[in-house]
């Protein structure tokens, strides 16, 4: 049967999705798992393949089994055998056509700032601690020129493996979350490389997105936010 796999991950652990030999990746600790409680295991496939430090709140997962629990209790066998750092929030069966990469419509990130003064011990692993002063709503309409379709190589690395640069941004904001923590929110049909956290280093920069679009140079944007603020939010097919 093919199973979808909702899943979410404290990245901080991990040597990003992919997995990789003598490193510790989600797919790596997702493929063991299975593997504990399946006689067979096939077909693996991913939605968002995040990297190092990323996290995820859900991330999908398409993979074929046999020989195991049922769907309905795929859930509860494998975070038994996951570690503490990756668990299930959902299992279903899929039909056998589905493809947790190719039949996603879009994805959403958000990005975490923790703009107190003050560092915080417990964000530190989980937002960008940006102490300076920083107008939400001067950056919430700074990321408005980002919607609908336009080319994004400027904020994606120069050595990439991307042919086509073009993306669509369904929804785009930034918002407080509460007095300490403000984040970048994106909807967009897939992302380039690097795509979010650089866009978050530029409005940090305070840079004007709109001269940044449409084939302008990686040089000519801003810095690329640290990974251990950035979350895979959610999946839609």
């Amino acid at each position: 049967m093919r199973l979808k796999l909702t899943i979410e991950y404290d990245g901080t652990g991990f040597r990003g999705w992919a997995r990789q030999p003598l490193e510790r990746t989600v797919e790596g600790e997702l493929r063991r798992a299975l593997e504990e409680l399946y006689g067979g295991v096939e077909s693996l496939a991913v939605a968002g393949r995040t990297d190092t430090g990323v996290h995820a709140l859900a991330n999908v997962v398409s993979v074929d089994v046999a020989g195991g629990p049922p769907a309905g209790r795929a859930a509860e066998a494998l975070n038994a055998a996951l570690p503490d750092d990756v668990s299930v929030r959902r299992a279903e069966q899929a039909p056998d056509a589905f493809h947790a990469r190719f039949d996603a419509r879009a994805r959403s990130y958000r990005y975490r700032v923790w703009r107190r003064r003050e560092r915080s011990a417990l964000e530190a692993k989980r937002s960008l601690w940006w102490p300076r002063p920083f107008d939400v709503a001067a950056a919430d309409a700074n990321v408005q020129a980002l919607l609908g379709e336009h080319d994004f190589r400027a904020f994606t690395p120069t050595e990439t493996q991307h042919d086509v640069f073009v993306r669509v941004v369904k929804d785009v904001r930034w918002v407080e979350l509460d007095d300490d923590v403000v984040a970048f929110e994106i909807t967009a049909d897939s992302f380039l490389r690097h795509m979010v956290r650089t866009l978050v280093g530029t409005v940090l920069e305070g840079r004007d997105l709109a001269q940044l679009l449409e084939g302008r140079t990686r040089s000519d944007a801003g810095a690329t936010a640290p990974p251990h603020g950035l979350y895979l939010t959610h999946v839609s097919y």
